[in-house]
């Protein structure tokens, strides 16, 4: 099966593509009052900026409110990995760069290409189902912020699993209370990870909840750090070991709009953790759109979003977003002042970022290591920055936008803005 955009024809025309961009604040103006207008005309016009196996659906949003139920696409065929891979190394992008691993030392770097994620998902992809993992099977992710975690995502997608990654810095309770609801087959960690400094023993946190009852089969680890690790025999695999005798290609299943991509967890800081389960359509539609859109990236830009992919700002702006669109992602492991105060701008210099997005807690942490530690830095190709999360205070947003961006950033806002005399 091959996917067609919406002129039928596949690769799509560098013209079509180039269509894609706002070129003033006049186009994005009169895209919003489409949205406004007609929303559910407006989400079918954004849905061919994907490539789809068949675009079968009746209707492209019905609601039952008696229910609260609604669905986007359904009878839409659609494949989350395909449309983060395939479709660009098609499209002339196997060389070019879709992920930018900068490791917690200074001289840990992978440049990993479209072409090169797409093999390395492919053959995971290929692991994944040699242990049986099939359609609508969830496989638990706990790892760090380490390229085999994007890869783990896409190849769940790639077979239809689905995934549900467990932030790195949970303890064992944490992670044993995530994995039990979800009942995966296959969980998929490391044996160790970094963080400021000091390394961390993830397997032994995985092994203390296997003590207890749960439904994995399987589990894979990645060698990480290289720390002394317990292995049981039939139960535990080493990635490495397990993708070096597999085939190398993976054709993409083709999911229903509404079929699960992923299960994500709340923080569990007013409760027990809930589920939240994401489809695969739209929401693969919304983070292509919300990056496009939000962000107004252009080809060649690096995209650094610091969320950890624990978080769903990190699946989005992370992976499949900056993926969907055919981007550069920069995935950054370790933490704002290690080993410096200055570790994020030293970073942002020398991968020459263009579009800068973060959390005002870390800004607040960030400003108050002092002005220095940021004007060591040439910061020059900074065109946008970004807040998610929590609101952002007024003055912190001043000195963001003066300090970081030179005042000459626009600056953009999801998940809280700032009171009016911010802006």
């Amino acid at each position: 099966m091959t996917p067609e955009n919406s002129k039928g024809q596949f690769p799509p025309s560098d013209e079509y593509r180039k269509n894609t961009f706002i070129k003033s604040a006049e186009e994005y103006n009169k895209l919003y009052e489409e949205s406004i207008k007609d929303p559910v005309a407006y989400w079918v016009k954004q849905a061919e900026n994907l490539d789809w196996f068949s675009k079968g659906w009746k209707e492209a949003f019905t609601w039952d409110k008696e229910e609260n139920k609604f669905t986007w696409f359904k009878g839409g065929k659609i494949n989350a990995s395909y449309n983060c891979l395939d479709r660009h190394v098609k499209n002339g992008k196997k060389n070019v760069a879709a992920i930018i691993f900068q490791g917690e030392n200074d001289d840990d770097v992978r440049v990993i290409t479209y072409g090169r994620l797409l093999y390395e998902v492919e053959r995971f992809a290929n692991v994944l189902k040699g242990m049986g993992v099939r359609k609508g099977d969830r496989v638990s992710v706990y790892l760090p912020m380490i390229p085999e975690l994007p890869i783990t995502l896409l190849a769940c997608a790639r077979i239809g699993a689905i995934h549900s990654v467990v932030f790195a810095a949970f303890g064992a309770d944490s992670v044993y209370n995530r994995v039990v609801d979800c009942t995966p087959k296959v969980i998929v960690t490391s044996d160790g990870s970094y963080h400021g400094g000091k390394t961390i023993n993830m397997k032994a946190k995985v092994d203390e909840i296997l003590e207890k009852d749960t439904s994995i089969e399987h589990v894979i680890v990645v060698k990480r750090t290289g720390i002394e690790t317990k292995m049981k025999a039939e139960r535990d695999v080493w990635w490495h070991e397990e993708i070096a005798d597999v085939p190398l290609n993976c054709d993409p299943v083709p999911m229903d709009a509404e079929d699960p991509l992923f299960i994500l967890y709340t923080s569990g800081t007013t409760g027990k953790p809930k589920g939240l389960m994401h489809t695969t359509g739209g929401y693969l539609l919304g983070a292509y759109t919300s990056f496009k859109y939000i962000f107004n990236y252009q080809p060649g830009q690096i995209f650094w979003c610091t969320a950890d992919i624990g978080w769903i700002t990190g699946h989005t702006y992370t992976v499949y977003g900056p993926l969907a669109f055919g981007g550069t992602a920069l995935m950054f492991e370790g933490v704002p002042t290690y080993p410096g105060k200055d570790r994020y701008w030293q970073v942002a210099e020398k991968w020459g970022v263009d579009i800068f997005y973060t959390a005002p807690t870390a800004i607040r942490t960030i400003r108050q290591s002092g002005d220095e530690w940021i004007q060591k830095h040439d910061l020059s190709t900074l065109k946008m920055l970004g807040s998610v999360g929590e609101p952002i205070d007024p003055d912190v947003w001043r000195w963001y936008h003066r300090v970081i961006g030179g005042g000459r950033c626009p600056f953009r806002i999801r998940g809280g803005r700032p009171r009016p005399e911010a802006t």
